[in-house]
């Protein structure tokens, strides 16, 4: 039921839609190098095989998991000779790109460079984790998306009618909630949806007179519920969600935490230390209690395991959204790390070096304040290096303990003269 024309094709209307550019390129027999990203069941092979059926160039396809450099060279040789004799040009698809290495990605590029073959890749996984700078430069990314549970109900739908390569050869009569069970289940994925239609049709006994009936419970039977993969990608993406929710939404952040750690199979620990590093990063002094349950939340995951840890860490990461936030942690370390950057080297002020040694004094080592011997503990002096001597790193907000703290640093700046 695979389609074999774009007018067969379902979906993708964003980049094959009437008037779009891919769609104009492959009617027009003008496909430039292209990556088409996206996931399972989405039709990314079955596009490179519709841009085949509608090529006059050769057509080669090659899948990573198996192919070699020598597989590829061969290819490259031969385009070479379909140019060079016929003035054929060559389009060498890669199914999985992203299984292959760098080293036979590299041996890609010159080719393409050169125009010896047009390069067309296929990947589940984010291109820009898993495919060469180069050859991605080189090439026009297209994202596939999730096809819909309309789109799965339509193929179904397609294939119980059509004889020729369907199930329309046989008397079925599929129940409607049957159908909208198996396109639910696939979650988008047609290969996956049409796979368990024809698992029910093909065992499930007939009536006295012929017909085979798909009902619900047959369709319950031949889709499961699918295992989620969690490839590099998805985890870094769902991670990022996590941390960003941290910043606004305790519904979100709980979600990303348990779908991540039950569904995708993650470690717990990963959104422990990410969380222990959102306590200081986007909370930090405004409730520095945040952090405190972070760390006190993976200690009891340390002791007393998962599940049971599940309730400890979601305690942290409740208490990490609702408190109050504030980034001038990473705002002051930012304005510390480029001030030395500036500066390159430093000098300790003569007042704040050691002087627990014999001859301190006369290599003039002193004049330092002692703070708790003046009022309020504090007394003004000079801390910094002489080249920044004013400078301010941290400027406390007014969010949470942190105001009591810029209550603090603008008593001091009156103390020393300045902000009066």
């Amino acid at each position: 039921m695979r389609p074999r024309t774009l007018d067969e094709y379902l979906g993708q209307e964003h980049i094959v839609g009437p008037g779009k550019l891919l769609r104009r390129a492959i009617e027009a027999d003008q496909v430039t190098s292209i990556l088409l990203y996206g996931p399972p069941g989405t039709g990314k092979t079955t596009l490179a095989n519709i841009i085949s059926n509608a090529t006059n160039g050769e057509f080669v396809r090659l899948n990573a998991v198996d192919a070699s450099v020598k597989d590829v060279r061969e290819v490259i040789e031969q385009a070479k000779a379909n140019k060079a004799m016929y003035g054929k040009k060559t389009i060498l698809f890669l199914d999985e790109v992203h299984r292959f290495n760098t080293s036979r990605q590299d041996a890609l590029l010159p080719s393409v460079e050169q125009g010896i073959i047009t390069f067309i890749g296929a990947t589940t996984e984010n291109p820009f984790h898993h495919v060469n700078g180069a050859l991605l430069s080189r090439s026009t990314l297209f994202e596939l998306k999730h096809l819909t549970f309309e789109h799965s109900l339509g193929a179904m739908r397609r294939a119980l009618e059509d004889g020729e390569r369907g199930l329309g050869f046989m008397q079925i009569e599929a129940e409607e909630e049957a159908l909208r069970h198996i396109a639910q289940m696939a979650n988008g994925d047609i290969r996956r949806a049409l796979n368990a239609l024809e698992l029910a049709a093909l065992t499930t006994s007939p009536d006295p007179d012929g017909t085979v009936r798909i009902t619900l419970q047959v369709a319950e039977e031949s889709i499961r519920r699918p295992t989620v993969k969690a490839d590099e990608s998805t985890q870094y993406d769902v991670l990022s969600a996590f941390h960003k929710s941290v910043r606004g939404s305790s519904d979100a952040a709980l979600y990303w935490f348990l779908y991540a750690v039950e569904q995708l199979g993650m470690d717990p620990m990963t959104f422990l230390r990410r969380l222990i590093v959102a306590c200081s990063e986007d909370i930090g002094l405004a409730n520095p209690q945040a952090m405190v349950q972070a760390v006190t939340a993976m200690d009891a995951y340390h002791k007393i395991g998962w599940p049971e840890a599940k309730y400890n860490i979601a305690q942290a990461i409740l208490f990490a959204v609702e408190s109050p936030k504030s980034n001038s942690i990473p705002i002051a370390i930012a304005s510390v790390m480029a001030s030395i950057e500036r500066t390159k080297s430093a000098e300790v002020p003569l007042h704040l070096r050691d002087t627990h040694y014999k001859g301190a004094a006369q290599l003039g080592h002193q004049g330092y304040k002692y703070p708790h011997d003046y009022p309020g503990h504090y007394v003004a002096q000079q801390y910094l290096p002489n080249e920044i001597r004013d400078a301010v790193f941290f400027d406390a907000s007014s969010q949470g303990m942190e105001e009591k703290m810029k209550q603090n640093q603008q008593l001091r700046k009156r103390q020393d003269g300045r902000g009066l």
